[in-house]
Order: C-alpha cells, then structure tokens, then sequence
C-alpha cells in the first residue's frame, strides 16, 4: 500500500527558498557568490573559509639564563598554498530540449561525489579524474538554479534562463539507495517494446524521453520529457515505475518523491513511500501503475 502526501508548489519558490537557505548557512562568501550567478547565464565561484593550520606553538620570553633560539633554528614557514588552484566553479548554460548544462570545476575533488539540487530535485554525481562534472539536465523552472555541494561543505551556485521550458511536461521520479526504479511511457497506445515506449534505455524512440541520473547508493532521478505538442500528435502518455527487487532491498520501506510540470506551470510534489515484496515472495520485478496519471497530449 502507498502512503502519498501532495504538494503544490511553483518551481521558482522552491529554488529560492533553498538558495536562500543555503546562502544563510554559507555567510558572505556564498552570497557573494550567488550575487555574481544573476543573468541569462552566470558563473559562480566559492571557496571554503580556511581554518586554523601551520600554528607554531612558543613558549614566552627565554628564562633568566636560557640560551634563545637563534633564528636559524627556528623552523621555517609553510609555503603558502594556491588558494584558488582548489577552487570551485560552476557554470550554467542553456540547453536544447529545455535543459541546462552544468559544468562543475573543483580540481582539489578528484572521483568524488557531488550533490546537485534544482528546484525540489536532487541526485549525486561523480566529478572524474581532473575534478570536473559536465552534465545537461531536464530543468524545472523557467530560472533555473543549481545548488552544488561536496561532502566537505564546499559548495556554489549556478543559475540560467531556460524559457523554453513553457513548451514541455516534464515528470520527475526520485529516491536514494540500491534499489533501481525506471520510468517507463508508453506513449499514445504504445505496448512495452514497441515504438512510443519510452525509459532510459538509449534504443527507445517516441516523441519523449527519459533521462537518469545518480549512480550507486546516493541519489537518484529519472525524468520523462514531452513536448506539450506531442511532436503532432494527439493522445495519452501513460507511465509505469518498475522497481527490482533484489536480496538488499527486499521487505524494506522505499521512500519515492514525484514531481510533475504539467501544463498549468505549478510544479507539484508528492511523497511516496511502500514496502517491497518479502525476500520469499518469488518477485524480481515489482510493476507500479497507479503513481502517475495519464498525461494529456494535444497537437497544435
């Protein structure tokens, strides 16, 4: 049995409220950071507030007696440090498809996870061996802003303005753990393995698609896309979660949240959550039919 919450909400509320939050938490460096993200596309840059190092411990002036310590003797400093060799930067752009491409820069956080959020939206990625992420993702909002963090609190802004986004319905899936979901559309009376049914797998064709992001046990997110128009066609898009089950994650509680841009432009969310098929059950696949509603597509 599902246990659903709703909400609704706008997709630029939600994104300022939580760069609000996170600029609050982060002081002046990260306002200055956001102040500067402003704009059709903008760069931000942040850097964490240096803690104490390198502190030499000395006792006071030399005993009646005591022979000082010759400077000679004293150890030498510490070579300062390219502050801004660690740096982290991350850059907006606008995408086709109603998207925006993220490039995260952080050349001191090599093979490291990354936590990227967009109004409501979060999923980890993985920077490569030079420390950089590039990725192009479904939006939300027609502002478009991205929270970027590290584990270590190192963490920026990133904004862009994607006005094309009045042109899609966009539905979004997303969860944490080892457990896989996939999105599947079955798009205008399509049958599973047909032309029109549309998941992750990169050979499915229709006039939508769905992108997945997030790797191992973090977070992750599947995101189905259509144009409102339906590429000229007329009729319903229906969409089913599968969920495998598997000898880690079976008889537990899944926790899920959806959230739907449809064409009213108010982004909603729901909270879902439900418990998997027994270890003994027999099950490998658990099918969901009932999350979303049927999506209406009219051709202009």
């Amino acid at each position: 049995m599902f246990v659903i919450r709703n909400y609704v909400t706008t997709g630029g509320t939600v994104a300022c409220a939580l760069a609000i939050g996170y600029l609050m938490q982060n002081g002046p460096a990260a306002q200055s950071a956001a102040s500067r993200s402003a704009g059709h596309t903008a760069v931000a840059e942040s850097t964490m507030i240096a803690g104490l190092q390198d502190i030499v411990l000395t006792s006071a002036s030399p005993a009646t007696g005591d022979t000082p310590i010759p400077d000679t003797a004293r150890p030498a400093p510490a070579a300062p440090t390219a502050a801004a060799d660690c740096g982290l930067r991350a850059r907006a752009t606008t995408a086709p498809l109603a998207s925006a491409r993220v490039v995260v820069t952080a050349p001191c956080h090599p093979n490291r996870t990354v936590e990227l959020l967009h109004s409501g939206m979060v999923f980890t990625g993985q920077t490569d061996q030079d420390g950089r992420l590039d990725l192009t993702i479904p939006v939300l909002a027609e502002y478009a802003i991205f929270l970027i963090s590290f584990d270590d609190k190192l963490g920026t802004v990133a904004t862009t303005h994607v006005p094309e986004i009045t042109g899609f319905d966009r539905v979004a899936l997303q969860w944490s753990g080892n457990t896989d979901l996939q999105l599947h559309a079955l798009e205008f009376g399509a049958s599973y393995g047909e032309a029109g049914h549309v998941w992750s797998n990169a050979v499915a064709q229709g006039a939508g698609r769905v992108d997945h992001y997030g790797t191992g046990g973090g977070r992750k997110v599947e995101i189905y896309s259509i144009p409102k128009d339906g590429n000229g066609t007329d009729g319903s898009v229906a969409l089913t979660v599968e969920a495998e089950i598997t000898p880690e994650n079976c008889g537990q509680e899944l926790s899920m949240q959806s959230l739907e841009l449809l064409s009213d432009q108010d982004l909603r969310s729901r909270e879902l959550s439900l418990v998997l098929p027994a270890c003994d059950s027999g099950q490998d696949f658990l099918v969901l039919n009932n999350l979303f509603q049927d999506l209406k597509i009219a051709a202009n």
